[in-house]
């Protein structure tokens, strides 16, 4: 497992640039001289770049060497980290985020790819698990680490400090992976023929709904904290902290739930409490006081547990439909995921300019109730269409 070093490195380079922006969100835009909602496309940029591009690249570079592949995605990540540093305007910086989206999109499923090639059966659930946790510890380390640099060297810092990651990740790639030849990908006439399926488009249409509340928040929680607990600087990171110590505890209570309980109610008891969970934070804020701060922290708190516990079933429910088209209908739910971000993050960005930034909870509220909705729709169609099989199947047989 050790050889697998700077493939979670690289995952945690990229988990905190990915989760940082949140934190510096309001320098950017006083910086910039933009308005804080405008900012949060950055937010948007990125996950639309990921959704679309991660599938077409992956197709295109199928046939690539793998860590030839590897080091050249993890070094465009590291040199869009220096164009976003350097950007003199938003809309250059909006490009880097392009540019990083596509270079982490590619490194991410191949990294995961290289992982089970080169690992036996056995012991590929734990290489797989070992480099999502760098990305999930980005929450718990990274991003505050990254707040607490902006906040006395700008926001520009935490790009140069993400870039030197990527680069020494970079570096433990070409030491220490072995060559790998290019594996087949799944083509475009194959993702369609899953995408078609009605059962895989429920699921994948679930993934979107959902994440669609969580990133209306995310995206301007650096500036919900500081506008309504009136923290910046060092103890907006001791912020960000605490929402990435329960994000981590939350997924591996999502990994809990996902092989002892059943799913779709796993899920459905998730969406419950994040309806419960984003209102608080609209209510705090205007609460105001001490009661008000404790009622946005257990929003936060209850937020991070069991929003960051739905990817995890979510993608275990993929996987048991039909192991034999994981590969393909767990690479569809990422794009399907970044699409509910892009949503998300313009929804926030929208609330916020038309009403205000302690506003997103309630939105983000209402979002879950839509994906509950969705989820009790599904599962009450389900019988139907199970008993419609087994009418076709009795109708065949006297014909066989």
């Amino acid at each position: 497992m050790l050889r697998l070093l700077p493939l979670v490195l690289g995952a945690f380079a990229i988990g905190a640039e990915t989760f940082l922006i949140s934190g510096v969100l309001p320098q950017i835009a006083a910086d910039l001289r933009i308005a804080p909602a405008s900012a949060g496309a950055l937010v948007t940029v990125f996950a639309v770049a990921y959704a679309f591009g991660s599938p077409l690249i992956a197709v295109a570079t199928a046939g690539v060497e793998r860590k030839r592949l590897l080091l050249a995605a993890i070094g465009a990540f590291a040199l869009s980290n220096l164009v976003a540093a350097v950007a003199p305007n938003f809309a250059a910086l909006a490009a880097a985020r392009a540019l990083l989206a596509l270079s982490a999109g590619t490194f991410m499923p191949a990294a995961i790819a290289f992982a089970t090639a080169i690992f036996a059966a056995e012991r590929r659930g734990r290489a797989i698990a070992l480099i999502y946790a760098g990305m999930t510890l980005a929450t718990v380390i990274g991003v505050p680490a990254g707040a607490y640099l902006a906040s006395f060297a700008g926001w520009r810092a935490p790009f140069f400090g993400v870039a030197a990651l990527a680069a020494l990740a970079a570096i433990g790639v070409a030491a220490a992976l072995p060559r790998l030849d290019g594996l087949r990908a799944a083509g475009f006439a194959e993702r369609l023929a899953v995408l078609r399926r009605p059962d895989v488009l429920q699921m994948l249409s679930l993934t979107t709904l959902a994440l669609i509340g969580p990133f209306a928040v995310n995206t301007f929680l650096g500036l919900l904290a500081e506008t309504a607990l009136g923290v910046g600087g060092d103890r907006l990171a001791l912020v960000l902290g605490y929402f990435g110590v329960v994000s981590f505890l939350g997924s591996q209570f999502g990994g809990y739930a996902a092989d002892r309980w059943p799913r779709e109610r796993s899920l459905a008891i998730i969406l419950a409490v994040l309806i419960v969970a984003f209102p608080l934070m609209t209510l705090g804020p205007r609460l105001g006081g001490e009661a008000g701060a404790a009622l946005l922290l257990a929003g936060v708190a209850l937020w991070g547990l069991f929003g960051w516990a739905f990817p995890i079933v979510q993608q275990a429910r993929l996987v048991g439909l039909d192991p034999a088209m994981a590969p393909i209908t767990l690479s569809l739910n990422v794009s399907a995921l970044y699409v509910g971000v892009a949503i998300g993050s313009s929804l926030g960005a929208w609330t916020v300019a038309r009403w205000s930034v302690d506003s997103v909870g309630l939105v983000a509220g209402l979002s879950e109730v839509l994906a509950l909705a969705w989820l009790a729709l599904a599962r009450a169609a389900k019988p139907a269409a199970q008993a419609e099989a087994t009418l076709a199947a009795a109708q065949i047989e006297p014909m066989m």
